[in-house]
């Protein structure tokens, strides 16, 4: 019988270290269980239990004690949780925060037990490498080519993978459930792409122009049921194969052109109509005026303009350590006030912002339920630790949502001039 398998011995081992050790930092009994790779288990019942499986995570968490450490220790799969992930990351958010709040000599005296407790369990030794499946970024942040290495990164993982998670449309963006609808996720993202086209008053014939495309799914939404001639521009090679053959299997050749370009390049102007669904995430701080400049300057005027973004609080602008080096790097969010005034600044003028944060966590409730129903086929398609690292992602993602910490919102805006309304 293997030390995984033993059973659980709760009155000794290494899981009853750890608790006296979380003790010790928050003056308060866990909100989780622990079990241990020797089968020690400590901690209240009832709640989802936190299995540390291996020696070295305690040797990771010293060299790394944030959300880092422990995101990479989930990956490697060190540490693991059985129960609901949601419910863990909620309970060990609440004690992290205990833990921030102690007296330094607390927390001082704490890492001196662990250090010490770590040198007894013989897992001190050299900072552990990162993770290959960490993100490396070179050269200048949000130059061009560092914008295709981040959006390759992220979004050329593999379609087939989108697929397995997203609804048909493959909108990897907040969907819309209109109040008391009960909709399944496929209506609730056509919901959504009817509300831009509605805000945008898209009729036959107008230009639009979708900044950062994705998939597809607004600009054929666009042609086919409002009959608008679509410019779609991706820096992501794998959506911009997807998107081209999705065009020519539902007969859009004629309404959509498709190209392979970073937004900074030529693409015309004088548009009737111009969209960015949660693209100017990835623009960076130092670039977003110009980048509000750009949709000003492409849009005609009198010409409408719809911004759906990511919103985060003052102090927090980016998406965090996990974010930054698994899924997102480069990414920069800002308070909703900053974005309306960024394009303001650029000369547009706002007509109405819609929050919809509700709304993302509902969407990523879905994704992570179709990820989970369909686990052996997302690892088969992007490895196990991976699939790790977005059912972690996923798992969080809802929660900063349904808590508040994140927003989402539409923002539309109209370029003055003769017929602006």
């Amino acid at each position: 019988m293997t030390a995984e398998t033993a059973p659980p011995r709760p009155d000794a081992g290494v899981a009853n270290r750890f608790l006296e050790l979380a003790q010790a930092a928050t003056g308060r009994t866990p909100a989780v269980r622990l079990r241990a790779w020797d089968g020690s288990e400590a901690g209240p019942h009832g709640v989802p239990v936190v299995v540390l499986r291996e020696r070295g995570l305690l040797r990771r968490l010293l060299w790394h004690p944030n959300e880092l450490g422990l995101a990479r220790a989930y990956v490697a799969g060190e540490i693991d949780v059985d129960g609901d992930l949601g419910d863990a990351l909620l309970r060990v958010r609440a004690e992290a925060a205990a833990v921030r709040r102690a007296p330094w000599r607390v927390r001082a005296g704490v890492g001196a037990r662990a250090a010490a407790l770590a040198l007894r369990l013989g897992m001190l030794g050299r900072r552990p490498a990162r993770p290959p499946t960490e993100a490396a970024l070179t050269g200048s942040r949000h130059s061009p080519r560092r914008d295709r290495a981040a959006v390759a990164f992220h979004y050329d993982l593999s379609n087939e993978f989108y697929q397995l998670i997203l609804d048909p449309s493959l909108a990897y963006s907040c969907a819309y459930w209109p109040e008391g609808t009960t909709a399944d996720l496929a209506a609730a993202q056509r919901a959504k792409l009817d509300l831009i086209c509605a805000k945008l008053r898209l009729r036959p014939g107008d230009r639009l122009l979708d900044v950062g495309c994705g998939w597809g799914s607004l600009a054929c939404h666009a042609a086919r049921h409002h009959g608008a001639r679509v410019t779609a521009v991706t820096v992501s090679g794998q959506q911009h194969a997807f998107v081209a053959a999705r065009i020519a299997a539902e007969g859009l050749d004629e309404l959509v052109d498709l190209r392979l370009q970073d937004y900074r390049d030529p693409v015309g102007g004088g548009y009737d109509a111009v969209a960015a669904v949660e693209m100017g995430e990835h623009v960076g701080a130092a670039e977003y005026p110009a980048f509000a400049a750009r949709l000003r300057d492409l849009v005609r005027p009198g010409g409408r303009v719809l911004v759906q973004q990511i919103s985060r609080g003052a102090h927090r602008p980016g998406g965090g350590a996990f974010i930054e080096a698994y899924i997102a790097p480069d990414m920069h969010m800002r308070p909703l006030g900053a974005t309306v005034s960024l394009l303001e600044d650029a000369g547009l003028e706002v007509r109405g912002v819609e929050a919809m944060r509700e709304h993302y966590g509902r969407t990523i409730r879905h994704w992570l339920a179709r990820l989970e129903a369909q686990w052996p086929a997302a690892v088969g398609l992007i490895g196990l630790e991976r699939a790790r690292i977005w059912r972690l992602y996923l798992a969080g993602g809802a929660q900063v949502f349904e808590d508040g910490r994140m927003g989402v919102d539409q923002i539309l805006a109209v370029r003055p001039g003769v017929g602006a309304q």
